[in-house]
């Protein structure tokens, strides 16, 4: 099932880097937009102020939730790893019990997420996780073993979904649509780097793609030299 334009999408997380992506790209694509974000980051979405619906409220509260789904074809989710309140897991879970049945839900996490245990990460990026989680909890600020749980979640559930696994992230200009792989480990992975517009893109662009239904891709940029290496 493609989506056509004048659908719905809801996109939960809206209000942040990624999210105010993935607006712009839902717009362009003639979606109607639902955005969810909380109270305090509204303003942030002034720019598409009248051309997109704002459901203001923690993202993990399922009544927000609900509201912003009714309705929707497609629900696009960011899964922050913030707070130390199983944030993520609480989203995951909110969008899970309400979206429409048929709706194509499509999330965004870390390449540590693994589905299938058969990704292989470099020693520098387990270190990395690690320390992350450990000065994550410690200011109170990141659970990275939440985004775990929420994906968990996600896996498990007999919905039309898809895990988008994100690589390091920098700003600049569009790219192109990533290249992915099923495994970190993968060669054509190596670059690790991806335009956060371009991650956007990704999200976007896989609400019509059904390959992608119950996959969990890891994704790097299409101009990097891992990804431009592995076309050649």
């Amino acid at each position: 099932m493609g989506m056509e334009r004048g659908k719905r999408v809801a996109i939960i997380g809206a209000s942040g880097k990624l999210g105010q992506y993935m607006v712009r790209h839902a717009l362009e694509r003639g979606y109607e937009v639902v955005g969810v974000c909380r109270e305090r980051s509204v303003p942030k979405l002034a720019a598409f102020e009248g051309r997109m619906t704002v459901v203001p409220g923690p993202t993990n509260d399922p009544d927000v939730i609900r509201r912003a789904v009714a309705g929707c074809d497609g629900v696009l989710t960011v899964l922050v790893p913030w707070g130390v309140r199983q944030y993520a897991s609480g989203t995951a879970r909110a969008v899970l019990d309400h979206a429409p049945p048929d709706a194509r839900l499509v999330f965004s996490c870390g390449w540590h997420i693994t589905r299938d245990g058969e990704d292989t990460y470099s020693r520098t990026f387990r270190a990395g996780v690690r320390i992350a989680a450990v000065l994550g909890k410690l200011v109170r600020a990141v659970e990275i073993d939440d985004q775990v749980e929420a994906c968990r979640r996600v896996f498990a559930s007999d919905t039309r979904w898809t895990v988008v696994r994100g690589s390091s992230l920098e700003e600049g200009e569009s790219q192109g649509l990533p290249v992915w792989s099923r495994h970190v480990g993968d060669p054509v992975l190596a670059s690790n780097l991806t335009r956060r517009v371009d991650f956007a893109l990704f999200m976007v662009e896989a609400l019509t793609d059904d390959a992608l239904v119950r996959e969990a891709p890891a994704i790097v940029g299409c101009r990097t030299p891992s990804a431009l290496g592995h076309a050649a």
